[in-house]
């Protein structure tokens, strides 16, 4: 029995109920790249391989049996280095442990998929884009309305490739970082100098960011919502002598936080736990006010999509809308926190004008002490990191 595609088909169908994270699930050690990848091109391809999948049945099925179709159908149509023989008797078998009334149907809908693979592919391609690049239709109308139909489907097709991951160690004396792409693959944890703490995963959409703190020797620094670090790093490795403190608010996050600090020996990094969205008046009175501020606040993650292809079915509207709503409420609080001329730096990686620059503008309308430094947006498929936003707000003194 291949236990893998065993639990692939288990996380699948509790994906299908609870759209929960589906890293969060996978247990297995020796076999969780390969159940990764599985789960992942089911996940990402999700509405086409539901679309084929009705071209086949007069009635989809649900629970297990749909997950293993799923599967199925992701391995045969999508994962080249996977026989079309081990798709169909291994996710059989693993329908049939996970539920032994599906096996024919498991087996006779994913042989139908094998006879007929070129003309459902050559009629899937003429599909709208919602459905063959397999996204929310209603994020794809957006993308559409905004973007135009080019660039909307080259942002869809860039969100369907697997993300690259990018290592970066501590700066040149210029203050430039350098990032490195990881062989496909590659452990990190494996890596020479890892343990060492020579180096952080990050990609680097993320200079941005802390190019627009435009950090100063001795400045204080504050970065809040800074789980798993790599911000702060980057932060660390520049102000070494500096006062910087970083804080999130849950504690598996702080416990990240914590242990890639000590990692990379940033140990100077004052941690603290607290829920930037309160009163912050008892962190004010025992740090103070701070020159800096990175404020990267939760966001929908329409930038990185293809880092997290499974966000994109959590996206809706009115899910955004609640989030905007945290996101005006931590930059109101965080820039209670913020010393006269200083800067700070909101920043998200969402690619929604509701997150990004219509959060920016309506703080601007309320507080005539700010005003807009610089900012950036970046589209993913032109520059080829992940997308977002970050924008630096100036804080000036209040007139006499």
């Amino acid at each position: 029995m291949n236990n893998s595609r065993t639990e692939a088909v288990f996380i699948i169908s509790r994906w299908l109920v609870s759209r929960d994270f589906p890293d969060r699930m996978i247990e297995s050690e020796t076999d969780h790249a390969f159940i990764t990848d599985m789960v992942y091109t089911t996940i990402r391809n999700y509405a086409a391989l539901e679309w084929v999948l009705q071209q086949l049945l007069k009635k989809t099925p649900g629970g297990e049996t749909l997950a293993a179709l799923l599967l199925g159908s992701a391995q045969i149509l999508l994962m080249d280095d996977v026989a079309d023989h081990a798709a169909v008797h291994e996710t059989v078998d693993a329908a049939k442990l996970r539920s032994g009334k599906s096996t024919a149907l498991v087996n006779a809908v994913l042989r139908n998929i094998i006879r007929n693979r070129e003309q459902l592919l050559k009629e899937l391609r003429h599909q709208p884009l919602h459905i063959r690049e397999s996204h929310p239709e209603a994020l794809v109308r957006r993308w559409l309305t905004r973007h135009g139909a080019e660039a909307a489907e080259q942002l869809c097709r860039w969100n369907n490739q697997p993300a690259r991951t990018f290592i970066t160690r501590r700066p040149a004396e210029d203050g430039q970082s350098f990032f490195e792409p990881v062989p496909r693959g590659q452990r990190i944890q494996d890596m020479q100098g890892y343990e060492e703490g020579e180096f952080i995963v990050q990609d680097p959409s993320t200079a941005a960011s802390i190019q627009l703190l435009d950090l100063r020797p001795g400045s204080s620094v504050l970065d809040g919502c800074a789980s798993p670090g790599g911000k702060t790093i980057q932060i660390a490795w520049r102000a070494e002598q500096s006062k910087i403190v970083a804080t999130d608010l849950h504690n598996d996050r702080i416990r990240t936080l914590t242990a890639n600090l000590q990692r990379t020996g940033m140990t100077h990094v004052q941690v603290a736990q607290v829920d930037l969205a309160a009163d912050l008046s008892e962190f004010k009175e025992c740090h103070g006010v701070f020159d800096r501020i990175l404020l990267d606040v939760p966001c929908s993650n329409t930038g990185v999509l293809s880092r997290r292809p499974d966000a994109r079915w959590r996206w809706s509207e009115k899910r955004m809308q609640r989030i905007v709503r945290i996101q005006q409420k931590l930059l109101s609080n965080a820039v209670t926190l913020l010393a006269p001329e200083g800067t700070l730096v909101y920043s998200t990686c969402s690619l929604e004008p509701e997150e990004n620059s219509e959060v920016i503008h309506d703080f601007i309308s309320n507080n005539p002490l700010f005003s807009i430094r610089a900012s950036v947006e970046q589209l993913p498929f032109r520059t080829q990191t992940d997308g977002g936003f970050a924008c630096a707000l100036k804080k000036s003194y209040p007139p006499i």
